[in-house]
C-alpha cells in the first residue's frame, strides 16, 4: 500500500506504474483517491476551526458571566458547535475508509529492473543451474511411480477427503520429513530463526499481507469464527508484528517458518485429481525477512540464493524465472520463481517464489521501526525455501531409475536412516 503523501506528490508516477502493469483503465483509482484526500484535509481544517471557535465562545461566555452580560446567543452558538464537529467527524471517518480501500487497490511501485510484460507468458529466464536430466527410459509420472512403489495412497484419500489430498506411506512419508528437516537445518545454518507458527490467523492479518479480493477464493474460512487456515507461513510470520513498533537495532529479522499450508486452489489450474503436485494441503519451509528499506534488495538476492543453493545440494536442475510487470501481484515490487526440471515433461515447473513487498505489508499491518529519531515502515520479503510436495515430485522424476527404484539425494541420507534408494516392496 502506497503512502498517501507519495501518491499526492507523485500522481503521474503512480499512473505510469499502473500503465506498466497494463492497468491503464484504472487511473480513476488515483484521481478518486486524491479527490477524497482533498475533501478529507479540508474537513480536518474545518474541525480545527470549529474547535477554535468553541474555545473562543467558551471564553466569551465566561467573561460575559463575570461582567453580568447576556450569554443567551453565545450559549446557543456553543450548543451548535459540538454537533457540527460530530457530523464532520462522521464524514471524515467515511472518507478515511474510502481512501484506505482505494489505496489498497493501487499497486506497489515496481522496481526499475522489473521487465515489462502482460502475463506469465512474458516472464524472463535469468539463469539455469545444473544440467537437465535426460533419461534413456520412459519416465513414469510421480503418481504411477508412487503407486508402483507402494509409498502413497491416493484412492483412499479421495474416499476420505476428496481430490487434492493424499496419504504418504513408508519411505515417501520419510522423504517428506527428511526434506522438512533438511530445509530447516539449512535455513538455520544461514542465520534464520526457526519458527512453528499458528496454522490459523485472523482476517485482519490476511488483509494485511495479501490482496483479500484475490485471495478470498484460496483460503479456508473457519465457520463462525474470525479465523482462516494459513495458505503459507508467511502470513503468521509477518502478522506476528501487527501494530508493533520495533527497535531498529533488531533489524533484520530473519525467520524460517515450518508449517502445513491449506489452499482451495480454485481457478485456472484447478486441483490435481491424483498426486502431490497441486493439492489442498502440503508442507513448506518458508523464508521471511523484515529489514531496513535500504537493505531489502540485498536480502532479496540473499533469499533467492538460499533457494538456489538448497536445490543445488539436492542435486536438482533449476532455473530462475523473473516475473514481468503484469504477472506480479499488486503488493510486490519485484519477484521471481525458482523452477525445477521435469524429465517427464521436458520442461521446468515452479517450486518456489521470492518477493520483495517493500513497505506494502508493513503499512497495511501498521508495523514500524524506530531508529531513535524517527519511526518508519520497514520492508518485508518472503521466499519459499522448499515446499515438500513439489520437491518430492522433482526428486521422484530426476532420481528415478530404470528398474522403478528412486535414488535418495545424498544430503537426505542422514535424515532417512542412511537409505540410498527407495525400492519396490
Amino acid at each position: 500500500m502506497l503512502d498517501i503523501k507519495f501518491i499526492r506528490e507523485n500522481p503521474e508516477a503512480v499512473k505510469d506504474n499502473l500503465d506498466k502493469k497494463f492497468m491503464e483503465d484504472q487511473h480513476d483509482l488515483v484521481d478518486g483517491l486524491l479527490a477524497r484526500d482533498e475533501k478529507y484535509r479540508k474537513l480536518l481544517q474545518e474541525v480545527e476551526r470549529l474547535r477554535h471557535d468553541r474555545n473562543q465562545v467558551t471564553q466569551k461566555i465566561s467573561a460575559m458571566k463575570k461582567s453580568g452580560g447576556d450569554v443567551t446567543d453565545l450559549l446557543a452558538q456553543a450548543k451548535e458547535i459540538p454537533q457540527k464537529i460530530k457530523d464532520i467527524d462522521v464524514r471524515v471517518a467515511e472518507l478515511k475508509s474510502e481512501m484506505l480501500d482505494l489505496q489498497k487497490k493501487i499497486p506497489n511501485m515496481l522496481h526499475e529492473s522489473v521487465p515489462l510484460g502482460k502475463d506469465d507468458s512474458e516472464n524472463v529466464e535469468l539463469k539455469k543451474y545444473g544440467d537437465p536430466v535426460i533419461k534413456d527410459f520412459e519416465v513414469k509420472s510421480h503418481v504411477e511411480l508412487c503407486e508402483s512403489l507402494g509409498i502413497a495412497d491416493f484412492d483412499s484419500s479421495a474416499r476420505v477427503a476428496g481430490n487434492g489430498f493424499f496419504y504418504l506411506m513408508g519411505d515417501l512419508a520419510l522423504l517428506n520429513q527428511a526434506l522438512l528437516r533438511f530445509g530447516m537445518d539449512f535455513m538455520m545454518r544461514k542465520g534464520y530463526t526457526f519458527v512453528e507458527p499458528p496454522l490459523m490467523v485472523r482476517r485482519a492479518v490476511i488483509e494485511g499481507v495479501v490482496d483479500m479480493d484475490f485471495f478470498e477464493e484460496m483460503v479456508y474460512k473457519i465457520e463462525g469464527e474470525d479465523l482462516y487456515l494459513i495458505a503459507t507461513s508467511e502470513h503468521p510470520l509477518v502478522g506476528m508484528f501487527i501494530d508493533q513498533t520495533m527497535d531498529e537495532k533488531k533489524l533484520p529479522i530473519k525467520l524460517c517458518g515450518l508449517s502445513q499450508c491449506f489452499r482451495k486452489e480454485i481457478g485456472a489450474h484447478g486441483i490435481d485429481e491424483k498426486g502431490v503436485f497441486r493439492t489442498h494441503q502440503f508442507n513448506k519451509v518458508e523464508q521471511v525477512v523484515i529489514c531496513k528499506p535500504d537493505e531489502s534488495y540485498k536480502y532479496y538476492d540473499e533469499m533467492l540464493n538460499n533457494s538456489i543453493e538448497l536445490f543445488k545440494e539436492l542435486g536438482l536442475p533449476t532455473r530462475v524465472f523473473e516475473s514481468c510487470s503484469g504477472d506480479l501481484g499488486d503488493l510486490k515490487s519485484k519477484g521471481a520463481d525458482l523452477e525445477a526440471w521435469s524429465p517427464r515433461k521436458q520442461e521446468y515447473f515452479e517450486v518456489g517464489s521470492v518477493s520483495n513487498l517493500t513497505d506494502a505489508q508493513s503499512r497495511r499491518l501498521n508495523i514500524k521501526a524506530d531508529n531513535g529519531s524517527e519511526r518508519y515502515f520497514p520492508h518485508t520479503l518472503n521466499n519459499t525455501a522448499l515446499a515438500t510436495s513439489r520437491t518430492m515430485v522433482a526428486i521422484l522424476e530426476n532420481y528415478q531409475n530404470a528398474d522403478g527404484s528412486v535414488t535418495i539425494p545424498e544430503v537426505l541420507g542422514p535424515y532417512m536412516n542412511n537409505m540410498d534408494r527407495i525400492r519396490p516392496k
